[in-house]
């Protein structure tokens, strides 16, 4: 045989076999491939779209509001006498603690004691001078003021005179002068009463501007004390809001520096609103341990609740006044009564139980646009995969 022609036909003999071989290949790859997936032609070019089921109910309205806690009661202290300050039991230093009732701070009252005391000596001398014609000419009233006199105690505040038994004798008292000398003396008693300053309510001494053994003068400002046990949030709502807000609402409030929660109430509202802001002032009421004048605290006011309402996000509104549905597979737009707009959420109303709200925002939307529900479509390619996964392999 030719030697060529042996060459030829090995050549030929191993082209068949890398034929058949490759063949073989692509047949046990083809059956190892998942059967396609089958679409149907009606769902081609369909935008595929999540939807939520509306189911109103009561939503539960909060109105965030945040400020800075003040002492509901704190005053200057002023005094209004001069003299030297006294110890007392307990300091006149910042951070001191005082009970009501208890002395804040002490005038040295002995200077005003003895000219109020020499007061009520010229006055008892004064009734004792016209006593001789009270017994003559006014028998009957006689004995009232000699029992006023023997009572008389220069020590103890002074009391008021005897009535006058007839218009003679308040015109003969009159002419002595004495009512004047009376009054000088309340005056003076009062002003006595003064060089003790006491404590209005329990709070503590947050400024203290001078020392005891300084001399005093009236007017002169001594410290400052406060209430530890009652604060107040000033806070601001806008005008829009105002309606949802009454006094006595609940409010809960916290700090994010503590991490501790308190509950507070509003106590009054302003009527008066910020030109610039259209904000309104509320004031709310705080008390509890930890709490300290300057915090900075946040807080969520129990606004009236939304009824048959619907709570949704607020990307699905379309020009805060309409969302888009879902009717027989088509996009329809529908106007809604916006409640409330947050940064979040939308509470609206407006919406029939059950409809198919777009829970998804799509930028091509329309009203009249051709959908299908994504969850429809999974079952549609669930079926699909099952009705594949029983053809026959080849």
């Amino acid at each position: 045989m030719n030697k060529n022609l042996v060459v030829r036909i090995v050549f030929t003999l191993l082209g068949i076999a890398v034929i058949f071989g490759g063949v073989q290949i692509s047949k046990r790859l083809s059956s190892q491939k998942e059967p396609p997936k089958m679409r149907t032609s009606a769902n081609i070019g369909i935008v595929p779209v999540d939807v939520l089921y509306a189911q109103n109910g009561t939503v539960k309205n909060t109105l965030n509001v945040q400020g800075t806690l003040v002492a509901f009661d704190k005053i200057q202290i002023f005094s209004e006498v001069s003299g030297i300050l006294e110890e007392t039991s307990r300091p006149f230093k910042e951070g001191s603690f005082f009970k009501k009732g208890d002395i804040l701070a002490r005038i040295n009252e002995d200077e005003a004691r003895y000219n109020l005391n020499a007061q009520k000596s010229a006055l008892v001398n004064a009734i004792t001078q016209f006593m001789p014609d009270l017994k003559i000419d006014y028998k009957e009233s006689f004995k009232n003021w000699q029992q006023y006199l023997n009572e008389f105690d220069v020590e103890a505040p002074i009391k008021p005179f005897p009535q006058p038994v007839s218009e003679q004798e308040k015109y003969f008292i009159a002419s002595k002068n004495i009512h004047n000398q009376y009054f000088n003396i309340k005056s003076a008693e009062t002003r006595l009463s003064k060089h003790v300053i006491y404590a209005p309510f329990d709070g503590v001494l947050t400024t203290a501007a001078i020392n005891p053994g300084a001399l005093v003068r009236a007017g002169q400002t001594l410290g400052e004390l406060m209430n530890t046990s009652n604060y107040e949030l000033e806070a601001t709502v806008p005008l829009s809001e105002l309606k949802t807000v009454k006094i006595g609402s609940q409010v809960k409030l916290f700090s994010s520096d503590i991490m501790k929660e308190w509950n507070g109430q509003v106590k009054r509202i302003s009527n008066q609103i910020d030109a610039n802001t259209q904000n309104v002032k509320i004031f709310i009421s705080a008390t509890g341990q930890d709490l300290r004048e300057g915090m900075y605290l946040k807080g969520e006011v129990d606004a009236n609740s939304f009824e048959k309402a619907l709570s949704l996000p607020r990307e699905l509104l379309i020009d805060q006044k309409a969302v888009y549905i879902v009717q027989d597979s088509v996009l329809r737009l529908q106007e809604v009564q916006v409640l409330k707009i947050t940064s979040d959420i939308a509470v609206v109303k407006g919406i029939e139980n059950g409809a198919m709200l777009l829970n998804s925002k799509i930028a091509s939307a329309f009203d009249g646009m051709k959908v299908r529900i994504r969850q429809e479509d999974k079952v549609m390619r669930d079926n699909a995969n099952t009705a594949a996964s029983t053809l026959p392999s080849s």
